[in-house]
């Protein structure tokens, strides 16, 4: 079983090109975690909206329990949780129907 992370991510308005570029910067930070399957970004279509975050994880427990305790997770927030306002919520789903 699998399980993606889900997030909107509010990326502050004109900051939009330095948060990709920090996302091509932080990206082998979480492909490097155990339980990491998947990492998908998505730009949003139009101005104002947060760009779609989405990542594939073996376990809730790779995600949070892993990643989100690790020093690889450390660096990823310090290159890109400053983009965000407000800090985005996070929800998991399973398997698809």
């Amino acid at each position: 079983m699998a399980v993606i992370e889900h997030a909107l991510l509010p990326v502050r308005s004109g900051s939009e090109a330095e948060f990709e570029a920090a996302v091509a910067r932080a990206r082998p930070l979480i492909e490097a975690s155990p339980g990491f399957i998947s990492l998908e970004i998505r730009r949003p279509t139009a101005t104002g909206q947060a760009y779609l975050l989405l990542v594939k994880w073996r376990s809730i427990d790779d995600h949070r329990d892993g990643f989100r305790q690790s020093d690889r997770y450390q660096q990823w927030r310090a290159l890109l949780h400053h983009f965000y306002d407000p800090m985005p919520e996070v929800s998991y789903f399973g398997e698809p129907l």
